[in-house]
């Protein structure tokens, strides 16, 4: 794979952010994981990233509020939110927020890369539809 921009991810499960980190890795995605959103702003790499993959449900800061405050920073990174309590409502209210994919688990690590791959072809930021 030719020059990769950054992914970060955020999920406070250790085991799926591994298997992110594991399939990123085998497929050529730089990445950096962290367990909190808190960990992530504090790190500062948001400008080096190309898109974020989180998970909805995290201890303090869910992903729509990470979402929020990525913009509010002026940081509105295109995100793929990850989640295991959908709603209804949700996958609309993280669309609002600038999420451009919605990833129901269980999902097969094929369905986390056809994401990504839209995201890379698209250059006006357009939503990508919810992958179930």
């Amino acid at each position: 794979m030719s020059q990769q921009k950054l992914v970060l991810v955020v999920d406070d499960d250790e085991s799926m952010r591994s298997a992110i980190q594991t399939l990123l890795d085998e497929t050529g995605f730089p990445n950096a994981t962290y367990g909190s959103a808190e960990e992530l702003l504090a790190d500062g790499r948001v400008g080096e990233a190309f898109c974020l993959i989180s998970d909805f449900k995290l201890p303090s800061m869910s992903a729509l509020d990470l979402l929020s405050e990525l913009r509010r920073q002026g940081n509105p990174l295109p995100t793929i939110v990850i989640t295991g309590h959908d709603a209804p409502g949700v996958g609309a209210e993280a669309a609002l927020r600038g999420a451009v994919a919605y990833l129901l688990k269980p999902f097969s690590g094929r369905t986390l890369l056809t994401a990504l791959e839209k995201l890379q072809g698209s250059s006006s930021g357009e939503n990508i539809k919810q992958i179930q």
